[in-house]
């Protein structure tokens, strides 16, 4: 909690190092600056579940959804497995988020049950890493499995600066009729279509009942710029929390650069809670 207000992480990436590409660790150092997100790690690059509880409670954290991650191309495979230990920690602060690619999952359907089985609240999509469009009719099993559940589905929506990601892939647009054909299902686009794509990602949000917008890796400072044909206010009611962790500069610093905006306290405390409460199950504080 920061100044009396809930706080949400809605996007977080805790991976054994050693299941990641060397491109994740120089993303990591770059865009954490001076965040000491190693104080969460062994020396062999394992988390610590003590640590990492703690380092998030200093700064501020309720709760946080853990993102694991198949994308062999980009990043690495990061398996659920592995956060598992951190959610059985204190799993009042952690909750998992389950990740499917279709490049290597088959049938997606069952590999999406099993991940929810183990308790994941929602399911996250990587197209741009994975080389995959989000419209694929095979994508729908998933998002059938996900309407069954009641869980949402948090899709990357943007680019990417990682090798052998594909940048087309991250386009809003192709989500169009996914977000029409699953309309019971809540959809997160994540980075809120960083790049070429705030003004799609944006105009879906505000169309579409089911469609939120993840600020990860989005400097708060830059929401009125990076949304400057959108009334601000009425946008950030679709807003939820997210940062990335660990490429951002303190959990806590971003979320005081949100409250630096000057929205009023029931959208601010929809943005870094109450939204994400209404989406993931078992996230209300």
């Amino acid at each position: 909690m920061i100044d009396g207000f809930a706080v949400v992480d809605a996007h977080v990436h805790v991976p054994r190092l050693a299941t990641v590409k060397p491109a994740w660790l120089d993303w990591a150092d770059r865009f954490s600056g001076p965040h000491p997100w190693r104080d969460a790690y062994d020396q062999a690059g394992n988390p610590v579940p003590e640590r990492l509880d703690a380092l998030l409670e200093s700064e501020g954290v309720d709760r946080a959804l853990l993102f694991c991650e198949y994308s062999p191309r980009a990043t690495g495979i990061q398996p659920i497995e592995d956060n598992l230990p951190i959610a059985g920690h204190n799993p009042e602060r952690f909750r998992l988020v389950a990740n499917v690619n279709p490049h290597l999952h088959h049938p997606l359907a069952s590999e999406v049950e099993r991940q929810l089985d183990l308790g994941a609240v929602a399911l996250k999509l990587h197209p741009v890493h994975a080389g995959f469009s989000p419209a694929d009719k095979e994508l729908y099993a998933a998002y059938r499995v996900c309407e069954e559940r009641g869980v949402p589905v948090i899709l990357h929506s943007g680019t990417s600066s990682f090798p052998g990601a594909r940048a087309r892939f991250g386009d809003p647009e192709l989500l169009l009729d996914v977000v029409e054909d699953f309309a019971g299902v809540p959809f997160v686009l994540a980075h809120g279509g960083r790049g070429w794509w705030y003004d799609v990602a944006a105009f879906l949000a505000q169309a579409k009942e089911n469609v939120w917008l993840d600020l990860a890796g989005l400097p708060p400072k830059k929401l009125p710029e990076y949304y400057a044909r959108f009334d601000l206010a009425r946008l950030a009611e679709k807003f939820v929390f997210g940062t990335d962790w660990p490429g951002v500069p303190g959990t806590a610093r971003n979320v005081r650069a949100l409250m630096d905006l000057g929205f009023d306290d029931d959208v601010l405390r929809g943005i870094l809670s109450g939204n994400a409460a209404k989406l993931f199950p078992g996230v209300a504080i």
